[in-house]
């Protein structure tokens, strides 16, 4: 046979083998369907028809049909590269396959039908924009056409085409097609998948597959080639939410400091403000390097290495992200999973879970439904076997830095590999928090208080970035624990008159004050002290959302107590101020006639005389009162706002 490839055809070459200017655009789409319904013949004829196949691998194919006892080309052996893939006519492994048009770039994942390689379609579908969900004409929709439309939308893939192929053994008839769109169409009505195309081929013969069908005239809508070459690219690409995960530090001499990663979404440019988690500290970009030079911006997508003006502590597995625009934070999550292993999950055994760059330990705490993918029911369910799909409850050892999958998938996806066989069993898209620990949105999360039920957290009606941008300053809470008389609500009360001058929105939450109201009705025992401070800590979340730096004046005498309410905020926006004095300064400033009363049993339980106080281990900020006066204290914490970003005044 002739070479497929005529003399001056670039087709199926790059700008830079051609010598053309202009960058293509470039398409990820997967096939899918069912067992035997053409995915491998469809890619075959796309490449043999755009003429994006070399002689000697048509001679290799040609061959390998002869050997087959094939009287024709068999045109699936082009992507069907396995032995065992051959002998058995099905599709095992996924296929990648390039080619190219002179109006765009294409990567194909042909991706195996068989249900015991669902979770070979769950990969290769992971990166693409378009699914092509083949249906048999012959045998109508099955259920693992059911199941790869399913997983199409569950992986957020924001275009499909079901193409309807072998119509050359139904005579063409456009009765069966119409029969089969309309039995489809009941199915997809339930996804979340907007874009639905519908072409009926044949992928043996061409029809309308490169070129539009003279046997079904009928039909008015184009080929599938043209649907590919028009179809909008780019949806899945999250180009606002600038997201940075550390791969490596570069350290190559004690002038330089680099961090090498991808922005796997969104934008950074020489001189930005950032933030690195988990530590919430403040920096801005220094410099951005690459292979071939500094750079003055660093695009979605691009591998680079990042220097920040301040020397802090990052390592891989951190990720720098914008002030005001940042990630989720939780240690639970609410996730879809698709178990890949043979043996069968196992909830409340740690896996690693594989998240960007982080590794982390994690359990899956609880299943809430296996997915019956031919009828989207949701079965309740102990475990998940092969190739089976639930929403979980997963449990990680430490915080990471996510977005919903829909939103981010770079950063709302992750995998579960077994600790002991190394395996990647399991791949997970983030839909949120738990509902029971939101952490950042969800004022119940830190606590160990329950939700009463039938009550159904309604979420923010107007999210806190947006009172942020308006107002001019980010939201904080600054937690000022220390001994009575240490200085707390005084240096509070001067912070928020400064901060309130300038333009801030403040709020300032005092110990004695809530007492006098919300916590009117608790006592001074280790139980009430805890149940005071989980009430001043939702009062505080709640400010916060409003957009206001929340000033607490608090004893505060529990390190525990403390960390939860850090819990419901996100990373960098608690500051927890530590406001020193030992028992006697205080006892001799005695602001409120408090240590006389204890120190003659009039007070049961005084902290710092009867009850024991626990100092931070790591406060953002120390202020020393012994020696420091109030106002000095004051512009100490106005200070370290201005450093951390939180403020601009």
């Amino acid at each position: 046979m002739p070479s497929t490839r005529q003399p001056g055809d670039t087709r199926g070459e790059t700008p830079e083998q051609t010598g053309s200017a202009p960058m293509m655009d470039l398409l990820r789409f997967t096939t899918a369907g069912s067992v035997d319904d053409g995915k491998s013949t469809l890619i075959g004829r796309l490449l043999y028809d755009t003429k994006s196949i070399f002689e000697d691998q048509l001679e290799a194919v040609e061959g390998a049909s002869r050997k087959l006892g094939e009287d024709h080309m068999n045109l699936a052996l082009l992507t069907d590269g396995l032995r065992a893939e051959r002998e058995q006519k099905i599709t095992i492994d996924v296929a990648y396959r390039y080619f190219a048009t002179p109006r765009r770039k294409f990567i194909i994942a042909d991706t195996p039908g068989h249900v015991q390689y669902t979770r070979n379609m769950v990969t290769g579908a992971s990166t693409a924009d378009l699914a092509v969900v083949l249906v048999d004409a012959g045998k109508g929709v099955l259920t693992q056409s059911r199941r790869h439309a399913f997983i199409t939308s569950l992986l957020g893939i924001p275009h499909m085409i079901v193409a309807v192929n072998k119509m050359d053994l139904v005579d063409f008839a456009q009765s069966v097609y119409d029969e089969i769109v309309a039995d489809f169409g009941r199915f997809a009505a339930r996804l979340t998948v907007k874009d639905i195309t519908y072409i009926p081929i044949s992928a043996l013969e061409g029809d309308n597959v490169v070129e539009r069908s003279t046997r079904m005239p009928w039909y008015q809508g184009g080929p599938l080639l043209s649907k590919l070459e028009t179809v909008a690219v780019g949806a899945r690409t999250n180009s606002i939410d600038f997201r940075f995960p550390v791969q490596y530090v570069i350290r190559p001499n004690q002038t330089f400091r680099g961090y090498a990663g991808v922005a796997v979404s969104g934008s950074v440019a020489a001189g930005d403000d950032v933030v690195v988690l988990p530590s919430g500290m403040a920096t801005r970009i220094k410099s951005i390097e690459t292979f071939d030079g500094p750079r003055d911006l660093a695009d979605v997508g691009e591998s680079v290495v990042l220097t920040t003006t301040d020397e802090i502590d990052i390592s891989r597995g951190d990720m720098i992200v914008r002030p005001r625009n940042l990630p989720a934070v939780a240690r639970r999550l609410d996730a879809y999973l698709c178990w890949m292993d043979a043996t069968d999950l196992a909830v409340g055994r740690p896996y690693l879970l594989a998240h960007t760059t982080r590794r982390i330990q994690a359990i899956v705490k609880g299943i809430d439904y296996r997915v019956n993918v031919d009828t989207l029911h949701r079965d309740p369910a102990s475990t998940l076997a092969m190739n089976e799909i639930g929403r979980v409850e997963i449990e990680a050892a430490d915080p990471i830095f996510f977005d919903s999958y829909r939103l981010n998938s770079a950063t709302g996806s992750f995998v579960l590999i077994d600790l002991q066989t190394n395996a990647t069993v399991a791949a997970g898209m983030i839909r949120g928090e738990t509902h029971d620990v939101a952490a950042a949105t969800h004022p119940a999360a830190a606590t160990a208080t329950t939700v009463s039920a039938g009550v159904v957290w309604e979420g923010w009606n107007i999210p806190r970035e947006a009172r942020e941008a308006r107002q001019g300053h980010q939201a904080a809470v600054l937690w000022l624990t220390g001994m009575s008389g240490a200085g707390k609500t005084t240096i509070g009360r001067l912070v928020e008159r400064q901060l309130f001058e300038q333009g801030c929105r403040t709020m300032l939450l005092d110990g004695d004050n809530l007492r006098h109201g919300l916590c009117g009705d608790l006592g001074f025992s280790p139980a009430d002290r805890d149940e005071n401070i989980r009430r001043a800590g939702q009062v505080a979340h709640l400010f916060f959302e409003q957009g206001a730096i929340v000033l607490c004046a608090f004893v505060s005498p529990y390190a525990a107590g403390r960390s939860n309410v850090r819990g419901l905020m996100p990373a960098g926006r608690f500051v927890e101020v530590f406001v020193q004095a030992d028992v006697e300064t205080c006892r001799a400033r005695d602001p409120k006639g408090l240590y006389a009363k204890a120190s003659t049993g009039g007070l049961d339980q005084f902290t710092g005389v009867s009850a024991p106080y626990e100092e931070p281990a790591e406060p953002e900020l120390t202020i020393d009162t012994r020696t420091m006066t109030a106002q000095a204290a004051a512009e100490m914490v106005i200070d370290f706002l201005r450093r951390s970003r939180l403020i601009d005044v």
